[in-house]
């Protein structure tokens, strides 16, 4: 069986750090968004960036790792946004009506 794909490339810069997601988040992928979400939350990030412009597909577990990263992040006073949505993204967002809050 063909391991699904996934990838996280990180970038800091000036205004915070930006995440650009590729391939599939599902349950496989998504403890590895968790993780990779957590460290700039602890480090007191304030701008906290996901590009999803080359997600393919968004499972019920991925959208839940970032609405608990987008808390958090909330919590913390800082902001977590989607930019850049490919239109898998955009169509779940917008099924659960997060797209606004979400999306930037």
């Amino acid at each position: 069986m063909e391991k699904e794909y996934f990838d996280i490339i990180e970038e800091k810069n000036p205004e915070g750090v930006t995440f650009i997601l590729s391939g599939r988040v599902n349950s496989t992928s998504a403890e590895e968004l968790e993780k990779k979400l957590q460290k700039p939350l602890q480090e007191g990030q304030k701008n906290i960036i996901l590009n999803m412009s080359k997600v393919e597909f968004l499972s019920s577990i991925g959208v839940r790792v970032i609405l608990r990263a987008y808390q958090k992040a909330n919590d913390a006073e800082s902001k977590l946004g989607i930019e850049m949505p490919s239109q898998t993204v955009k169509n779940i967002i917008g099924m659960i009506g997060l797209n606004e809050i979400l999306i930037k």
